[in-house]
């Protein structure tokens, strides 16, 4: 790989949140922008500031997965002000919103912690006795909310915006 471009990467990597403009990357080495480009795109398979955008998303997803700071707060350390940008770049890269990752990371990290799976013993979704299940083993009680209404409640909890957030999570399952 070309030096400039390790340069470039490192400088991304230890300023994920930084303000560097592609002309000041391409300063910083010497190259036009352009240049900076082609080389970049060559070695790395993609621009800068799409491998800046990846860097991005990878350290937000780290900080959902291991902190308790908000949405916003993650979208600003990872260089994203905007918080409705934020949440659609994220959409995009993981197919969640931020709040409906951290969420299913929570509820999935539970679950093997405590041993349990996810799969039930029938493939159907009944059990022996004919009685539906919710993939988990165990009967399905009406009264009980499931796995996704559970997460969902877990989500609108932590939110400042609860309203905002449910609406987010539901529309990103639909």
């Amino acid at each position: 790989m070309d030096k400039r471009v390790e340069k470039i990467i490192e400088m991304m990597r230890e300023d994920v949140s930084g303000e560097l403009s592609l002309s000041e990357f391409a300063q910083s080495v010497n190259l036009s922008v352009w240049r900076l480009c082609h080389v970049f795109k060559s070695d790395v398979g993609m621009p800068p500031m799409r491998f800046l955008r990846v860097l991005r998303m990878e350290r937000a997803k780290d900080l959902l997965e291991s902190s308790f700071l908000s949405v916003k707060e993650i979208g600003f350390r990872v260089g994203l002000t905007d918080e409705s940008h934020f949440v659609r770049d994220f959409k995009a890269t993981y197919g969640l919103s931020p709040a409906c990752y951290r969420a299913q990371f929570r509820d999935n990290d539970v679950h093997s912690r405590n041993g349990k799976s996810h799969n039930g013993d029938s493939h159907n979704g009944h059990s022996a006795n004919g009685n539906s299940h919710n993939g988990n083993g165990h009967a399905h009680d009406p009264s009980q909310p499931g796995q996704l209404g559970q997460q969902v409640v877990r989500v609108a909890k932590q939110s400042i915006l609860p309203t905002i957030h449910l609406f987010v999570c539901v529309m990103s399952i639909i």
